[in-house]
């Protein structure tokens, strides 16, 4: 919370990462190969006043390409958006220390979160 009571913008990185996280390491897929962040951005609607109960986050992948995909964001009550965001995440050979391709099963565990007609409504 900021000296006015607002969401820091730091602790919404803390939620997508949270979000983020869950996404990518669920019981069913993982990416124990590794990733890592390279871009985050982040529109900034309208203000989070601090309160008790939780805000929803909303994401889903809205690019892949060959050694990077894009995750994008809402968070939000019902209709009220507060952020719009999204993060570029490298698959990442921390053994090489060199960024790696997505694989065969990696593609098709994110394909089945892409939302073309999403992206699409968020950009409008």
């Amino acid at each position: 919370m900021d000296a006015y009571g607002h969401v820091n913008n730091a602790v919404f990185i803390r939620y997508l990462e949270e979000a983020r996280i869950d996404f990518l390491f669920r019981p069913e897929k993982d990416f124990k190969q590794g990733s890592v962040v390279a871009r985050h951005e982040i529109d900034y609607k309208r203000q989070l006043v601090h309160r008790h109960h939780p805000v929803d986050i909303e994401l889903w992948v809205s690019q892949i390409r060959a050694a990077s995909f894009t995750i994008s964001y809402e968070v939000k009550d019902d209709d009220l958006v507060y952020v719009r965001a999204s993060t570029v995440v490298v698959p990442f050979d921390f053994e090489a220390q060199r960024p790696r391709r997505i694989t065969a099963e990696e593609r098709e565990f994110l394909e089945g979160y892409r939302d073309d007609d999403k992206d699409e409504a968020v950009a409008a």
